[in-house]
């Protein structure tokens, strides 16, 4: 191995770690600094940007975008509420499949954010330790990315493996089960995790201190904190529905629950419309029939699902609009727009940086580790876990590292059930949902050890993971 390969690969590390100190679009841009010193200094010819990974996400992000300024977003919300609280008991196993199905039909992680205090509420209330749902279910809001037809990671993965005969469906085959199986797996191991609420030492700590008031409906225990009696009148047909919250200071507030669960007209019709789109999308890769037909030399075949999923969600973006509504002004700054940006900066830079580095060097690397990896090919999915943990995307990593996996000659297929190792982004305590779900656990349960890598997180992490790609390697090589 030369020294210019490895000043070369030092560059890459180099423009991760700077990029991952600046965060959020800091990551992509740093990325951009990396091509302009490999190209410049060291003479490695930049591949052709993501294009057709970043118009993918693009289209999404406006459509969801959209969705979340109508208030769809706050509807799935109030629907998962409901799921989660009609099984307090079950919540370590409900809550991260809720969280999954969450993830899987927005496409993004982002939105699970809203069902963190959900979960721990339901969780606490019932004295259940939050740190077993809240942990799993942060998980679970991830993994769902690896199996979502309409996913920025997806869409890396179609434009990848499209042209090589693995379209959306056959992949979805694979990493859907595969991440299901892993979740359900982590969600029973995590039931058994940690002292029960009753007994944590941080917890009772807190308790002593008057930080945190006793559950409200946990078995022999007395609700000391506030309390909430429900009134319902019915003058004529109409049925009305007022809470009386009764604090620990002795003061009363009555509220409207149709006012504390007011939601925009258009609420309902958005998340419909794009969830509709979504199925429209999963059903034009089950189905190539459904799409237009295009020339192809002398014969018409089936239009691209990469440019199908394009016009599919820019045109639900449009027709969400035009139906709901919403402030055009307000689309831009919501949740999934600002992290769509920051999705597609990524791609845009770290991708490109990794693409460049391993196309200019593609001879030597599958000289030095070509034999390694296609002996013992479960290697190629730790150095994808690895990577994630460097690159807090799932996107990027699947945009740098799949690439070369298919130089390597491994399986398609083998490949694609190795794809949920691309979330490791949970190892080192410090991504946004891990950090909010720490937050949002007042009892102190969920929480990063004195080791840091002993954090909540660690055990249904990996767990999940682990379980998800030795399914999907199961499902390769039986079924492909």
């Amino acid at each position: 191995m030369s020294i210019k390969l490895l000043l070369e690969f030092a560059v890459v590390l180099g423009a991760i770690f700077l990029g991952s100190r600046s965060g959020g679009v800091g990551l992509g841009l740093w990325g951009g600094v990396g091509i302009l010193v490999l190209s410049y200094f060291f003479g490695l010819p930049p591949t052709s940007a993501p294009i057709d990974v970043m118009l993918i996400i693009l289209a999404v992000v406006m459509a969801a975008s959209v969705m979340e300024a109508a208030g769809g977003i706050d509807y799935l919300v109030g629907l998962a509420e409901r799921i989660i609280r009609r099984n307090p008991k079950h919540i370590t196993i409900v809550a991260p499949f809720v969280a999954y199905v969450f993830s899987f039909g927005s496409g993004t992680g982002h939105v699970f954010y809203p069902l963190l205090p959900i979960i721990y509420e339901v969780a606490y209330e019932n004295g259940i330790r939050p740190e077993r749902p809240l942990s799993v279910s942060t998980i679970a809001s991830q993994q769902a990315i690896t199996a979502s037809p309409v996913s920025a990671a997806m869409a890396g993965m179609i434009a990848l493996y499209e042209p090589l005969g693995l379209n959306l469906i056959k992949i979805m085959c694979i990493a859907l089960p595969a991440t299901l199986i892993g979740i359900a797996v982590a969600a029973l191991v995590q039931m058994k995790i940690g002292k029960e609420l009753k007994d944590d030492p941080e917890y009772n700590r807190r308790l002593r201190e008057g930080l945190i008031q006793p559950p409200t409906n946990a078995p022999g225990m007395r609700p000391e904190s506030a309390a909430v009696l429900r009134l319902n009148r019915t003058p004529d047909s109409e049925a009305e529905t007022y809470e009386m919250s009764i604090q620990p200071n002795g003061t009363a507030a009555v509220v409207s629950a149709e006012e504390k669960t007011h939601l925009p007209p258009g609420a309902k019709i958005s998340a419909l419309m794009f969830l509709f789109s979504v199925a429209l999308v999963v059903l034009s890769g089950l189905f190539p029939g459904l799409r237009p037909q295009v020339p192809q030399g002398d014969a018409f075949v089936p239009l691209g699902m990469a440019t199908a999923i394009q016009i599919v969600m820019l045109a639900t973006a449009a027709l969400i609009l035009a139906v709901t509504k919403p402030p055009t002004a307000s689309i831009p700054k919501t949740n999934v727009a600002q992290a769509g940006l920051t999705a597609v900066i990524g791609i845009f830079g770290l991708a490109w940086l990794g693409d460049t580095f391993i196309k200019g060097n593609e001879k030597i690397i599958m000289a030095s580790i070509g034999d390694l990896t296609t002996n013992y090919p479960f290697l190629f999915a730790v150095a994808l876990f690895f990577a994630s943990v460097l690159l807090f995307s799932q996107a990027a990593t699947t945009r740098a590292l799949m690439p070369l996996g298919i130089s390597l000659g491994i399986p398609h297929a083998s490949l694609v059930g190795m794809w949920p190792a691309v979330n490791g982004y949970f190892f080192l305590p410090t991504y946004g949902s891990l950090i909010a779900a720490i937050s949002f656990d007042h009892s102190g349960t969920t929480r990063i050890g004195r080791y840091i890598l002993n954090h909540s997180f660690m055990i249904p992490g990996l767990v999940s993971t682990i379980t998800a790609v030795a399914v999907g390697l199961a499902i390769a090589k039986f079924f492909f």
